[in-house]
């Protein structure tokens, strides 16, 4: 008897041995690195550049931010701009969807593979080819205005299990952190399906009012270069039919392509878009001339389009002079770091006929920097 107590003894002793090392080991392994990796998906064909690991809390991916963008050519400099401006200015878990071109893949992989550890955790980076209409028409499409530029048109069934997007073209940078705009989603009414901002806003000057030869949105028109898109409204709707017999009728009077396509869709369908203000979308024609976008003046700048190639060509150096700061700012230098640069980058700028100069430096970011 006393041998049996003994044997049991010795067992649960044992037991409870083997028990206390495998938790020491639990609690006490190495942190393991933060990896991501590059697959092929055989349900999308994308390239794919992602976490494997679940880092969020069921709060923060609420949060979650999905930005897309087309990638061709050589507009891969500004489209790693236009990311790093979406990172370095919120701290919200980003998912970026390019749709990209052979030469853009490579080069987009290779740089963003090199960026730190801590952003990579908090984003992930799917690439995926344009897959237009497999018909006569596909490669007018893909030549519409600019190379890739009309993507925008066929999210809804290039993403059929995405509910909602961001677009965003690549001559873009964030100026405040883009659950800013994200949140506009939520002020949609129950049949509003895409947000835009107007273009430029001038009965004198604006390109609608004064030489569109078809029919436009509102009194300015909108500009489409950071949309916000609920694709599962679209889809409902029929929304490439749509797009499709817009072209179809209208395909020689239009000059910005999709843009101009757009414009048609919604001047016959006007409660399917919710307007933000131009501050969401500051084109660089809302300071060409004189200051015509005064929410940007009041409120700041959400988000600052250079286009017209704007931050690349010497014509609006004020806003040359805030995407070079973005494209040269390090991750692991201060927002106060960045926004002193941005100061020092515009007071080197000459004074010009613009209004450029003048509305940058009073951003409210930039007038707390000594």
């Amino acid at each position: 008897m006393a041998y049996q107590t003994r044997r049991v003894l010795r067992v649960a002793a044992l037991a409870l041995f083997l028990f206390t090392l495998l938790r020491l080991f639990e609690v006490f392994k190495p942190q393991q690195l933060h990896q991501a990796y590059l697959r092929i998906s055989s349900i999308s064909s994308s390239l794919a550049f992602q976490n494997t690991e679940d880092f969020s809390t069921a709060a923060e991916k609420t949060q979650e931010i999905h930005i897309v963008a087309a990638v061709c050519g050589n507009r891969t400099t500004q489209a790693l701009v236009m990311m790093k401006s979406a990172l370095i200015m919120c701290s919200n878990f980003i998912r970026f969807t390019l749709f990209v071109d052979s030469q853009s893949s490579g080069i987009l992989n290779q740089t963003i593979r090199l960026w730190p550890g801590n952003i990579l955790k908090r984003m992930s980076f799917d690439l995926r080819p344009f897959s237009y209409p497999d018909d006569d028409g596909a490669e007018i499409w893909k030549k519409l205005f600019r190379p890739c530029s009309s993507a925008r048109l066929f999210f809804p069934s290039w993403l059929k299990e995405v509910d909602s997007i961001l677009y965003m073209d690549v001559d873009a940078v964030f100026l405040s952190s883009p659950l800013h705009i994200w949140k506009h989603l939520t002020k949609m009414n129950h049949v509003q399906m895409v947000a835009l901002a107007p273009e430029k806003q001038s009965y004198v000057t604006g390109w609608y009012p004064q030489l569109a030869r078809h029919p436009f949105y509102g009194k300015f028109g909108v500009n489409t270069g950071v949309m916000l898109m609920n694709l599962t409204k679209m889809r409902q709707f029929g929304w490439e039919k749509h797009i499709v017999r817009v072209y179809k009728e209208y395909k020689t009077k239009i000059q910005y392509g999709d843009q101009d396509i757009i414009n048609v869709f919604f001047h016959f369908h006007p409660e399917k878009l919710y307007v933000y203000p131009c501050n969401y979308n500051y084109i660089s024609h809302q300071c060409a001339e004189t200051s015509l976008c005064k929410e940007g003046e009041k409120q700041g700048i959400h988000i600052l389009h250079g286009n017209a190639d704007a931050f690349v060509s010497e014509r609006l150096p004020a806003l040359k002079a805030i995407y070079t700061s973005i494209q040269q700012h390090s991750f692991g230098d201060s927002l106060q770091m960045l926004f002193a640069n941005m100061k020092n980058n515009l007071m080197k700028t000459p004074t010009s006929n613009s209004s450029c100069r003048d509305v940058m430096s009073t951003l409210p970011m930039l007038s707390v920097v000594n």
